[in-house]
């Protein structure tokens, strides 16, 4: 008998891959949650045991924020096709932010050919997740900031010269994007500090979670973050910023029986000839600020969204 043949050694080998792995049943319950599976999720083996994919504990969705367990479900179509279904989505992590995966949703059958489940393999981009090589250097020379680990205003200062010296010389667009949190004021007096500090890391999180690596996401002030959207031209930059609404608006956190969430305003704009910093923020701020505003209603957070566009004068 070979040691392969030991379910034990099964699972350790399972366990030992740095990729969640979950079986699920044809009923779609859950029935095998790997370690990989927890790093990447937050959720222990407990949480989602026993648990079909209908109760939707991850809430998978896509990058237009539409929730896919439901008729898109990977899983349904993988069990319905007996095929593979790959896929790139975004999970609630259970510390409250959203993180995109690499998804493969793969038939189980027996030794005899029938169906029997699914195999389900996520992999998480930990590199987005995880501080860079030059996270510790940067915090000793004061370029981080203490509550998210973005880089700070002074970074993304020297950052956006860099960029508008690059764009003065070859006209390689980029746009520049500010999410505000008006009610924070409000909600660290209703709440404190500490889940101020808390909420705040993850939103910072899913906002860096979502955009490109090639973007740059800093903390500009206390109630703002900036993002510098690289080759994003003026066109895009509408569906770029809904696409970012979309996905942080499921930004919360879990504080003392209560699910905490905030209300979020994001405007953007894109350099043109002749900008520097101070009017490219203008044009961003007024965005964020001015009368021009498309408003949805969402659930859990109030958002608001705006682009700053051409003069026609």
């Amino acid at each position: 008998m070979s040691p392969f043949d030991d379910p034990d050694i099964c699972r350790d080998i399972l366990d030992g891959l740095q990729i969640g792995v979950s079986v699920l049943d044809l009923q779609k319950k859950i029935v095998f949650w790997s370690d990989g599976a927890e790093q990447i999720t937050g959720y222990s083996r407990i949480d989602v045991l026993g648990h079909t994919c209908a109760d939707n504990i991850l809430e998978h969705c896509n990058h237009d924020s539409c929730e896919l367990c439901s008729d898109r479900c990977p899983i349904s179509t993988a069990l319905h096709d007996a095929k593979p279904m790959e896929t790139m989505t975004f999970i609630h992590h259970k510390s409250g932010y959203r993180s995109q995966v690499h998804s493969w949703a793969i038939p189980l059958r027996d030794k005899h050919g029938s169906l029997i489940g699914i195999i389900q393999t996520f992999e998480g981009d930990f590199a987005m997740g995880r501080p860079g090589p030059d996270d510790r250097s940067m915090r000793e020379r004061g370029c981080l900031d203490d509550t998210t680990g973005l880089p700070n205003a002074a970074m993304m200062q020297a950052h956006l010269r860099e960029l508008l010296g690059t764009f003065s010389e070859l006209q390689i667009s980029f746009a520049v994007m500010c999410l505000e949190v008006p009610d924070l004021t409000q909600f660290r007096s209703r709440y404190g500090q500490v889940a101020t500090r808390s909420i705040m890391q993850v939103l910072a999180r899913t906002l860096r979670n979502t955009v490109w690596p090639s973007d740059f996401v800093g903390r500009w002030s206390e109630d703002q973050f900036l993002v510098i959207l690289s080759g994003c031209r003026e066109d895009a930059l509408p569906a770029v910023i809904q696409r970012i609404l979309n996905i942080t608006a499921s930004a919360s956190i879990h504080w003392w029986g209560e699910q905490l969430s905030l209300t979020a305003l994001i405007g953007g704009a894109v350099a043109l000839p002749g900008d520097n910093i101070e009017s490219l923020l203008q044009r961003v701020l007024q965005a964020l600020h001015g009368n021009e505003v498309t408003v949805r209603d969402r659930t859990p957070l109030a958002t608001a969204v705006s682009w700053s566009k051409r003069s026609t004068s």
